[in-house]
């Protein structure tokens, strides 16, 4: 009984940590992007203009994407990390470099992400989540490497 009590507590360290460093990851890509995702959200949901509609739509996508991305290697970091400290470094690359992709995507497609979402171009927004997704499956195999 007292090895999952102690297990217990670790998970509890862990979550401590862990959402912290999700809210710090949402917060960091609130403000790196130039358009703000939870206005767009909140926007497309009180209307019926078709184009508010569709850039809440857009905006829940890439959003949604970038969370499950950050997950993704969080999730890695807490399995591979060997402290609270490791994972709290591992978390931070993971951030930092889930935003350096958004904008390498936008630096090289045709188009731009950061107009087309606000615009309600939902096929961008969901193109950007699943780059979200497939760059955190990448970064969590890397930390484990």
């Amino acid at each position: 009984m007292e090895m999952q009590w102690e297990s217990f507590l670790n998970f509890l360290l862990y979550l401590v940590v862990t959402l912290p460093l999700m809210g710090f990851g949402l917060l960091v890509f609130a403000f790196t992007t130039p358009y703000k995702e939870f206005k767009l959200i909140a926007d497309g949901s009180k209307t019926d203009d078709p184009q508010k509609v569709n850039a809440g739509k857009a905006a829940a996508n890439d959003l949604g994407g970038k969370v499950i991305g950050l997950a993704i290697v969080m999730a890695s970091a807490i399995y591979h990390s060997v402290s609270l400290v490791d994972l709290v470094i591992w978390g931070v690359i993971g951030t930092v470099f889930q935003v350096g992709v958004f904008y390498l995507f936008e630096l090289f497609t045709p188009f731009k992400v950061i107009a087309e979402i606000p615009k309600g171009n939902v096929a961008v927004g969901i193109f950007s989540s699943r780059l979200s997704i497939a760059t955190g499956l990448l970064m969590a195999a890397l930390i484990s490497y």
